[in-house]
This record gives C-alpha cells, sequence and structure tokens, in this order.
C-alpha cells in the first residue's frame, strides 16, 4: 500500500508537469512579441521556428518545441529569459514586452529590429541585462528606461538611435556597464550611475565638457571610452585621479587642454590612455610618468610641444607611446633606442633633431624645418 501511493505521487506530480503551467499574460506577451516579427526573416531551424504554443513555453522536456531563445523561472510559471539566436531577424519590439514582469535578460543582439524601444519596457523591473546592440533601433531612448532599478547592463551600440540622453541616468543605481556606442546620440553628458564599471560611449554626436559632477562618486569606474564624439575644453586633473580607472579613450574629440596630477600615493591602476586626435596644447604632461602601471600611451595629432619627458624613456612599463603629429623639439631620450627597449609606436612628425631614420619609432619622418619655424614664430627651440 505504501508503495503504491508514492507511485501515485510520481505519476501526479509528472502530470501536473505536462500541464500548462506559465501565466497566460506571460504566454500571450510571447505570442505577440513572435507576431510582431516578420515571418520571412524566421528560418525553419530557428528558435522562433520552434515557439509553437500548442506547446506551454515552460513545459518539460523541451524536444521539438519551444528549444531555445526563451528560459523560465524554477517553479515553470514565468518568463525569465528572451536570448535571440543571431540570424537577422527582422521587426519590431512589441510594448506587450512588458506583460513578461519577472523578465531578467532580454538580448536581441545581431538581428534587424527596427522601430523606437517601447517605453512600457519600464515595467520589466526585475530585468538585468538589456542588450539590443546591433540593430537598427531608431528614436531616442525612453526615459522610462531609468525605472529599471535592478539593470546591471544596457547595451543598445550600433543602432540608430537619436536625441539626448535620459536626465536620469543616475538613477540606474545597479547599473554596471553601459554601452551606447556607435549611435546618433547628441547633447552633453548627465550624471552616472556610481556603481559604474564600464561606460562606452564612442561614435555619437555628443558636446560639452566632461565635468566631474558628472563622475562624482562614481569609485568603482574602470574603463571610459568616448572616443570620436565632439567632447571639447580641458580634461581636468581630476579625472585620472579616478581610483578604479584602468583604460581611457578619449581619441577622436575637440579637447583642448589636459591636467595630470601624479597618482596619490603613487598608486594607480591606469594601464592604457587614448588622448589622440585631439587639439590638445601645451608641453606633454610629464606626470604620466608617475603612473605606475600605464602601458600604452597615445597623444597623437594634437598641438603638443616642447621637449619629450626624460620618465617617459624610463618607465619600465611601457610598451607602447604615440607621440607622432605634434611639434616637439629637442633631442629624444636615447634609452628609446636602445638594443634592449621594448617600446613600440611612433614620435614621427614632430620637429624632433636626431631622431635615428633606422629606427621604427622615427617614422614617419619629421616635420620640415619650415612648418617648425612657423608653430614657434621663429627658429624651435633645441
Amino acid at each position: 500500500m505504501f508503495n503504491l501511493v508514492h507511485f501515485l505521487l510520481f505519476v501526479l506530480h509528472h502530470l501536473l508537469q505536462a500541464q500548462s503551467l506559465t501565466l497566460p499574460q506571460d504566454i500571450s506577451a510571447l505570442k505577440a512579441f513572435k507576431s510582431s516579427i516578420k515571418q520571412s526573416s524566421i528560418p525553419s531551424w530557428s528558435c522562433l521556428a520552434s515557439w509553437d504554443f500548442s506547446d506551454d513555453p515552460c513545459s518539460v522536456p523541451h524536444r521539438t518545441r519551444f528549444i531555445c531563445g526563451v528560459s523560465c523561472s524554477p517553479d515553470a510559471t514565468r518568463i525569465t529569459q528572451i536570448t535571440l539566436d543571431p540570424i537577422g531577424y527582422s521587426g519590431q519590439l512589441t510594448p506587450l514586452i512588458s506583460q513578461l514582469t519577472q523578465l531578467t535578460t532580454l538580448d536581441l543582439s545581431d538581428n534587424y529590429f527596427f522601430g523606437r524601444i517601447p517605453s512600457s519596457i519600464s515595467s520589466l523591473r526585475n530585468l538585468q541585462t538589456l542588450t539590443l546592440t546591433s540593430n537598427s533601433f531608431s528614436g531616442s531612448i525612453p526615459d522610462s528606461v531609468t525605472a529599471l532599478k535592478s539593470l546591471e547592463t544596457l547595451d543598445l551600440s550600433h543602432n540608430a538611435l537619436s536625441g539626448k540622453l535620459p536626465k536620469s541616468l543616475n538613477s540606474l543605481t545597479s547599473l554596471k556597464r553601459l554601452d551606447l556606442s556607435y549611435n546618433k546620440l547628441t547633447g552633453f553628458l548627465p550624471k552616472l550611475p556610481f556603481n559604474l564599471l564600464e561606460l562606452a560611449l564612442k561614435a555619437n554626436s555628443l558636446s560639452g565638457y566632461v565635468s566631474k559632477s558628472t563622475f562624482d562618486g562614481l569609485t568603482r569606474l574602470e574603463v571610459v571610452e568616448l572616443s570620436d564624439n565632439s567632447f571639447s575644453g580641458t580634461l581636468g586633473a581630476w579625472f585620472f585621479l579616478l581610483p578604479s580607472l584602468q583604460q581611457v579613450d578619449l581619441a577622436n574629440n575637440s579637447f583642448t587642454h589636459v591636467q595630470i596630477s601624479k597618482p596619490a600615493g603613487g598608486n594607480s591602476d591606469l594601464v592604457a590612455v587614448n588622448l589622440g586626435f585631439n587639439k590638445i596644447e601645451g608641453n606633454l604632461p610629464a606626470n604620466f610618468a608617475d603612473y605606475p602601471m600605464l602601458s600604452s600611451l597615445s597623444l597623437r595629432y594634437n598641438r603638443l610641444r616642447g621637449a619629450i619627458p626624460l620618465g617617459y624613456s624610463k618607465k619600465k612599463s611601457l610598451r607602447r607611446l604615440f607621440l607622432d603629429g605634434n611639434f616637439l623639439i629637442g633631442t629624444p631620450p636615447a634609452e628609446f633606442f636602445a638594443g634592449d627597449t621594448e617600446v613600440t609606436g611612433s614620435l614621427g612628425d614632430n620637429c624632433l633633431r636626431g631622431c635615428p631614420a633606422n629606427s621604427q619609432l622615427c617614422s614617419p619622418r619629421q616635420k620640415s624645418y619650415a612648418i617648425c619655424k612657423r608653430a614657434y614664430s621663429g627658429k624651435p627651440r633645441s
């Protein structure tokens, strides 16, 4: 009798699992999601093609239906993840996505979604990862996205988004990675979320100053990529003193000055800096030599003058140095051309004297004397 009871309970358990368990609102949202995608863009072998609603999305095991692209909660009642295969699905993101209130991941990357990102996305309060990279989304980033307090990763890069960044971006208190690169975004940088680890906004049309108030409290920030925009003015000494900063790419902007202080206590995790192709004037910042882990430095094609600081050549961690395309004068430090040097890069296209023609570092050749003379309003100083 005891064994019979256990057997019946076992059978009942599996019968219940075979029944429809997914919440009806989640099923209707999935149906709307699939119907908003062009049927002609859904190959027969794709994840979406397996979404056959004659079966329950969360029933197990999945043999022929819902084999990929969707995941469910442990109790098989709620949809928690949509991660599409990158095969070129074309369509719009339905506003009814808002019904999937237990969704933690929405990843539609490397497809052909178009149109606006629906403002109703703000209902996804449990969303941790929103990845829409490499699609054709347009319009502005909805302000409602800042209501996603659980969001840790926001990647909208490689789309056609325009307009300004949401003013209350800093309300995304859980956000660690933000990538809005390769869009058509304009305006200034708003105050950033204080838990941010990686910031990538390259290849937009953002402008204005990079101000301390924008980065205030970002003690965990490691990576900043703002290249190929229109940022201008002075980059203050506070920037490179951000305590966790490791990689900086601010190339192809319109910065005119950069201030560099020695790192506090001689400690810094800064490894790579790219300030090339700006409009930076003045002398080369000698204090870069005091950043103990700095291995890559580019200040190429600016308007820098004066001599190359001796500290650059004595810095053992430095492996890549690009100073070409400026108006540097004097004789470059001999340590750069020693037989055991490991530094690569370029000191070319300057006003240097005695740069060995057989050294890769001295390519391309230096500017003509006439150009250097005009730059210094007379004879360049040695």
